[in-house]
């Protein structure tokens, strides 16, 4: 479904060190299943729902690279994220999106909601519990 409504600002967590200009593709193996290449890319239209996801990236790296959160634009149609929307959280109260076509880096954000230490061990014990599943599904 186009999301044409929502206008943004749009979000997007990651350890990738980018540049304003730089675009962020689909194509790349999911941080959840690495064995699935992602035909979407994904964002948010909360700072911290971003800030979020680039902390659990460094998490599924062993603590490499810097979370980092950019302020994007999508360069084409989106959607809903059905891997949260409806199936974890009814409507779409994460404001999560995704596209096929990529999201052109706009900025980068500094101030987001930081993980405590302990929050940070809850989460590194959830997805350990996530990768272990093998009934968990991405919806591709």
């Amino acid at each position: 479904m186009d999301r044409a409504t929502e206008t943004g600002p749009f979000f997007h967590g990651t350890t990738a060190d980018l540049r304003i200009g730089d675009h962020l593709t689909a194509g790349h193996p999911s941080r959840y299943r690495p064995e699935i290449v992602m035909n979407h890319v994904y964002f948010t239209a909360l700072r911290d729902g971003a800030g979020l996801a680039a902390e659990l990236a460094q998490v599924l790296a062993d603590g490499r690279g810097e979370p980092r959160v950019y302020l994007v634009e999508p360069t084409g149609a989106f959607e809903d994220d059905p891997n949260v929307t409806d199936k974890k959280f009814p409507g779409n109260p994460t404001r999560s999106y995704r596209s096929r076509e990529p999201l052109r880096i706009v900025g980068e954000v500094t101030d987001w909601a930081r993980l405590t230490p302990e929050a940070r061990r809850t989460w590194r014990e959830r997805l350990s519990t996530l990768l272990r599943d093998e009934d968990a599904e991405i919806i591709n």
